[in-house]
């Protein structure tokens, strides 16, 4: 049966982030992921962690400026001092609270650009190999162009393809249902040929993003397609709630821990 991960950026929001951990406990989940932490020391994080039993599945490298509207600095080619620098950030949070793996934004950028293109090899590569003595996977999301408009990694097909080419061990795919469908459909089958090479997957309904079980997919079917498959990882619940999170929930009540 998966094991879900409450996505705390996203839901919970009823209460303080660092509330949510405990919010997220109660309601049966055994896992939390977020964007980031880094509002946060490690220490804080890692005591709400042990605190409540959780396990940390995912989180994501700093971005740049977030709230200014950067989106990732792994394609930006005057940036990889500051992506080196965000991997040390990373790595102090992962050892603080034991997550397993890290996922590297990639910016906006043109992806037929060839300094585009150059600089996330690069990034990708010294993230992944920094990450190795410690043990961790390093993840890389295909996010759709109506969420996030000029982001570089836009094609399943192109992080598979340099996921193959640069054969790096703790190099994975961050497998996001929701991200699949908007930019390909066919999900089951991409799930199929691709699972080899996953490390983490995410899920929302399509369109809206709210709740598994309110759109155009068959959630259910996937989380048991993901089981046939032999997927051992957690599936973030990077959903926004349709209303109250608690009161959404009741698609969670098969899965539910305990």
């Amino acid at each position: 049966m998966p094991r879900f991960a409450a996505n705390l950026t996203l839901m919970f929001n009823e209460v303080p982030f660092l509330d949510r951990f405990e919010a997220a406990a109660r309601a049966g989940f055994e896992a939390v992921e977020f964007l980031f932490p880094y509002e946060h020391p490690p220490e804080a994080i890692a005591e709400r962690l042990r605190a409540n039993g959780l396990t940390q599945a995912l989180f994501n490298m700093p971005p740049g400026d977030f709230a200014g509207g950067e989106r990732g600095l792994a394609a930006l080619p005057d940036r990889f001092e500051e992506v080196k620098a965000g991997v040390d950030t990373a790595l102090r949070y992962a050892e603080a609270t034991g997550v397993r793996r890290l996922h590297l934004m990639a910016g906006l950028a043109d992806p037929a650009d060839p300094t585009a293109k150059e600089a996330y090899r690069r990034s990708v590569t010294y993230a992944a190999e920094t990450l190795a003595p410690a043990g961790l996977d390093l993840v890389l999301e295909p996010i759709n162009g109506r969420n996030m408009p000029g982001y570089f990694l836009n094609d399943f097909g192109a992080a598979a393809e340099l996921i193959r080419e640069l054969s790096l061990p703790n190099l994975k795919l961050q497998f996001d249902l929701y991200h699949c469908q908007i930019m390909h459909g066919d999900v089951t089958m991409r799930l199929r040929a691709l699972m080899p090479m996953v490390g983490h997957v995410q899920t929302a309904s399509v369109p809206d993003r709210h709740e598994p079980g309110t759109g155009e997919m068959n959630d259910a079917f996937l989380f048991a397609e993901l089981d046939r498959l032999g997927y051992e990882g957690f599936v973030g619940c990077e959903y926004i709630p349709a209303g109250n999170t608690e009161a959404g929930l009741g698609w969670f009540t098969p899965y539910r821990k305990g």
